[in-house]
């Protein structure tokens, strides 16, 4: 699909534009297409126009493609939220699990990835917005979520997640990602962790994410296009 060829090369253009801004030229944005919605050949078309990185919603919806398109096609990650009664279902099918909003999801991911001898890579999902129409542990509590995730032997805690605000404009988004990135510098002091992931920016304000420091975005229709 042409359009998805050169949808991800606009998309790289703005991400080496935005790294330059921020003067940080020479670092790797990871870039997750989220394909929520989208079949398979719109999968493997993504793929295919260089993308190695598929973020899926929901964990359904991952299973299903990924049966399609093959596990090893691509790095899958789960971005949206995990319901505990689905949680053993993406065990052995997840590289990047983005979206652990609390500690009992944690526990309870972290028993099964063990019984199944595995290992599994997780992102603590931050509410810097604290709306409460979102997911994830308030800014105040992630000290907390952060040494319980420690403490689980299951998962490789690699960094953290946050969404944009759901309405208000740049200055209102650039606030809870800088948030983020304050919050990651912190915990790193803390818990002696690396943390280099830093989840965070969408179609509409991935730049401004990678100006404030994002190591990774999540892109749906700026790569994809707009959703049937």
């Amino acid at each position: 699909m042409s359009s998805i060829i050169e949808n991800v090369a606009r998309v790289r253009e703005r991400v080496a534009g935005a790294l330059r801004r921020a003067g940080r030229d020479g670092h790797e944005i990871a870039m997750v297409a989220v394909t929520k919605t989208f079949d398979a050949d719109v999968v493997r078309a993504v793929i295919d126009a260089g993308i190695t990185d598929i973020g899926e919603n929901r964990v359904q919806e991952l299973v299903t493609k990924q049966d399609a398109v093959g596990r090893n096609a691509c790095r899958w990650h789960l971005v949206g939220p995990l319901q505990r009664n689905k949680a053993g279902k993406i065990v052995d099918r997840v590289d990047l699990m983005h979206a652990i909003d609390s500690v009992r999801i944690a526990e309870t991911l972290d028993r099964l990835v063990r019984e199944r001898g595995a290992r599994m890579r997780v992102l603590l999902e931050v509410n810097t917005s604290e709306e409460t129409s979102k997911h994830g542990v308030a800014p105040a509590q992630a000290p907390a979520a952060a040494d319980a995730l420690m403490r689980l032997e299951g998962l490789d805690w690699t960094g953290l997640m946050t969404i944009g605000p759901l309405s208000g404009g740049e200055v209102e988004a650039r606030a809870c990602f800088r948030a983020l990135a304050r919050l990651a510098e912190q915990l790193r002091a803390t818990t002696r962790r690396d943390l280099p992931v830093l989840s965070m920016g969408m179609s509409d304000d991935f730049e401004a994410a990678i100006e404030e420091g994002s190591t990774m975005i999540r892109v749906g229709r700026g790569i994809t296009g707009k959703r049937a």
